[in-house]
């Protein structure tokens, strides 16, 4: 395999662990980028976006991200924070007055962000096809019971975090979360898509299944919520209509140079690539503080969450535990090192069962830190 794009002087052996991970079997198609300092010192590509090998992979090429989407959420979230339009301590009712129905009065924004609101999936039936109708979920969440005291455990909210971190987002700016990312790509280019447009879908990567299901540990009632029921995920819809709806939390397709770029503030004194400011100090220093740290009640890890990133306690995005990241099923994941002024992305589509630290992703970072 042939990778394209480039690797800056000092960083070859990225490129070759890039290019191990295809000798070895372990990709079809992937993209990997890295920004340190507002430079991209890694943007490389290669293998195919189809299943018979035919389409080479391209610097034009989308991939779901998945949950790896939850990282570009939280510098949405960061942005109207820095902004003064959120206040990651304020309850979420202040801005979604509904949301205060059954004892939710007092959840913050980032109890939210971080996992801790207890509405990590519905455990009534419903369709599918409601997590295409963005106000019908809303209306769910803001009548919902928690299934757990919210503030006194964190567990994963693969679906419904982004309808609440995005009808926030909503409220306060008048705009959606797919809305917003393409002011992203009018203004800087980014490939960072939330409800897809006909010719973006056709960039998109055939991503083949995972061999097997990911391993989530002990079975509860709050992992059979969120990802066990029939309906804890739009199962069985049209792949076009699945991928032109907004699903902040698990639809986004991106190329890995956007997402390490739209990252970059987090890691870069709140500046973008170009040193304009985009993020206040304040805003920052909140949405990396750690507000929750201990065994989540969804996945089989213990985990220390800060305002909808992982902090690398467990190592899962490179050797420095004082980074931050966030993963996507299948392997994808953005990594925010502010230590070393570091953003990174890898996105692919040969899915893996991996919910976090996927091998490919970690051999990519540890060639990373070789070269620092």
């Amino acid at each position: 395999m042939r990778s394209s794009g480039f690797v800056r002087d000092g960083f070859s052996a990225v490129g070759e662990a890039f290019e191990k991970n295809f000798e070895e079997g372990l990709e079809l198609g992937a993209c990997f980028a890295v920004v340190i300092d507002g430079e991209t010192v890694v943007d490389i590509r290669g293998g195919f976006s189809d299943k018979v090998k035919e389409t080479p992979w391209t610097e034009d090429t989308l991939a779901c991200i998945y949950s790896s989407g939850k990282a570009v959420l939280s510098f949405l979230m960061a942005r109207a924070v820095s902004d003064g339009l959120l206040d990651y301590d304020a309850p979420v009712a202040q801005y979604w007055s509904d949301f205060a129905a059954e004892g939710k009065e007092d959840i913050t924004v980032a109890q939210m962000l971080s996992h801790q609101a207890g509405l990590c999936g519905f455990p009534e039936e419903m369709s599918p096809e409601t997590w295409l109708d963005w106000d019908a979920i809303c209306a769910k969440l803001a009548v919902m019971a928690p299934l757990w005291e919210p503030g006194t455990a964190n567990g994963y909210h693969p679906q419904t975090v982004g309808f609440m971190a995005g009808e926030l987002l909503r409220r306060v700016t008048g705009k959606s979360v797919g809305q917003h990312i393409e002011g992203y790509e009018a203004s800087d280019g980014l490939q960072i898509f939330c409800g897809m447009r006909a010719d973006q879908m056709a960039r998109a990567a055939y991503m083949p299944k995972p061999p097997k299901a990911p391993d989530l540990g002990t079975i509860n009632e709050f992992k059979q919520a969120a990802f066990l029921k029939p309906w804890s995920a739009p199962a069985k819809v049209a792949r076009e209509d699945w991928m032109a709806a907004e699903l902040p939390a698990s639809n986004m397709h991106a190329d890995a140079r956007s997402l390490a770029k739209i990252v970059h503030p987090f890691a870069n004194s709140g500046n973008w690539t170009d040193g304009d400011p985009c993020l206040s100090r304040e805003a920052i220093d909140a949405a990396l503080a750690e507000r929750i740290r201990g065994d989540d009640l969804v996945l089989p890890f213990h985990l220390s969450w800060a305002a909808g990133l992982m902090r690398n306690i467990n190592r899962h995005f490179g050797p420095n535990e004082n980074a931050f990241g966030h993963a996507g099923f299948g392997g994808s994941c953005i990594v925010v090192d502010p230590e070393n002024n570091l953003t990174a992305a890898y996105v692919m589509n040969k899915m893996s069962p991996s919910l976090v630290g996927d091998p490919r992703a970690v051999r990519l970072l540890d060639a990373v830190y070789t070269c620092l």
